[in-house]
């Protein structure tokens, strides 16, 4: 893509598209017609001319190429660091701004270096006879501000150092509440730093990443001092990790139902995967029977991050929804299953179970090695509003991030018994749902 810190990783990208490509045995024209993308453009990603913005148009196809759940992870892995690597090629220079802005911010040094040496400045400008009485009449004003200044700054002074005693006796609360709200949906760890005694609701879902920092007894002295006592770096902050959510993740085009509280009349027709999150939220659907979450977590730097532990947490759970029932597809055909962890929703106490072979927690991940995670959740007899939690640590910091549909819960709910409509290829409207 232009630059050589892009072409390495697009270059791996394409190498595996294009091998998926020739083992399908189909054209670029027909395949273009399936994904409703040009052939050019799948030409393109193939060749590692261009790099796809969204992940959906890979992720299409290399199902209709029959990838196997391993080629799919690293299809969807090969994507992420060469999306990355054009993003760092894209933030060259955008720092440079920051030292010019600093030096222009001190203007006030000028005229109290100018006022200094009102004395000798006389002599020192004999060349000009005819200005010396223009800056003899303003002057009077200039010292009236310069003293004015000089009284307020004195007074800030005075506030500045009463504020600092009065701050250094609470220094430990300060920082506490601090930490907390710089991590407000970061590491959980850093919510008894406040002093509460008690960890926060989501740290004590699963009890333990809160219970570190308090064990020394004087959590609000850590951030700031060493274990000698001696004043230390501000320690780091924040998620070590970026994360990427997906919250509506097929299958297929003909995997995903939802239900909807409309006549068909008002109904939309069915979006394609990457539009389904606009179609959701304009006709206020929810997932029916199972919903497909896919989690992409990559580190921030080199230090690697350790994920421990995922839970799910219900917020709620209640009757199914008397909603009526629409599919996304008809006709597609099977599909690769992808069951990366399974969450049985109808359970008292739900868990994100490995299957199909995926391996338990714990991971790793790091800038260069980050890692997917496909969730499939699925209820038979629930209307379920739930999210996940990702227990992580790094070094010396821990904590709990959630992941969610954008600040807002997942909610599934079981769509048995509803009336159900479909959007068959090439019609205008729904249609009643044709079982088998």
């Amino acid at each position: 893509m232009g630059t050589a810190d892009s072409t390495g990783e697009a270059a791996r990208l394409a190498e595996l598209l294009s091998t998926l490509k020739e083992r399908s045995g189909l054209s670029y024209g027909a395949l273009g017609k399936r994904l409703h993308l040009s052939a050019s453009t799948l030409h393109r990603y193939c060749n590692g001319d261009a790099v796809p913005a969204d992940f959906a148009p890979l992720n299409r196809f290399a199902r209709l190429c029959r990838a196997s759940p391993e080629e799919l992870v690293e299809v969807h892995r090969r994507w992420i660091l060469a999306d990355a690597a054009r993003e760092h090629r894209g933030k060259g220079g955008g720092g440079a701004d920051v030292v010019p802005a600093a030096d222009s911010g001190t203007p006030a040094d000028t005229p109290v270096a100018r006022d200094a040496p009102d004395a000798p400045d006389a002599p020192d400008t004999p060349d000009a006879p005819d200005t010396p009485d223009a800056p003899d009449t303003p002057r009077p004003r200039r010292r009236l501000v310069l003293a004015a200044t000089a009284g307020v700054v004195a007074v800030a002074a005075v506030g500045a150092l009463l504020v600092g005693r009065l701050g250094g006796e609470g220094a430990g609360a300060g920082a506490g509440a601090g930490e907390a709200a710089g991590a407000a949906r970061g590491p959980v760890a850093s919510s008894p730093a406040a002093g509460s005694g008690s960890p926060s609701p989501s740290g004590s879902a699963s009890g333990e990443p809160s219970a570190p920092p308090s064990d020394s007894g004087t959590p609000s002295a850590s951030p700031g001092r060493s274990a000698e006592g001696k004043p230390a770096a501000p320690a780091p902050t924040g998620v070590p990790f970026h994360a990427s959510v997906r919250a509506h993740a097929w299958e297929n085009q003909c995997s995903q139902r939802y239900l909807v509280d409309r006549e068909p009349d008002a109904v939309r027709p069915p979006p394609v995967e990457q539009d389904a999150p606009a179609w959701v939220a304009a006709m206020g659907a929810v997932s029916a029977d199972e919903q497909v979450v896919e989690v992409t977590l990559q580190g921030k730097g080199s230090e690697t991050v350790v994920l421990q532990a995922l839970h799910v947490r219900v917020v709620r759970t209640g009757e199914p929804l008397a909603w009526t029932d629409y599919g996304t597809g008809v006709g597609c055909g099977g599909g690769v299953a992808l069951r990366a962890f399974d969450v049985d929703l109808d359970q008292g106490a739900p868990a994100a179970r490995a299957a199909d072979g995926q391996r338990p927690f714990p991971y790793k991940i790091s800038e260069s090695d980050p890692e997917m995670f496909r969730v499939t959740a699925h209820t038979g007899g629930r209307d379920v509003s739930w999210y996940l939690e990702v227990e992580w640590s790094s070094g010396e910091r821990q904590g709990v991030f959630r992941v969610d549909d954008r600040g807002r819960p997942f909610r599934t709910s079981a769509s048995d018994g509803r009336p159900a409509y479909d959007y068959p290829p090439g019609a205008s409207e729904w249609s009643e749902h044709q079982p088998g």
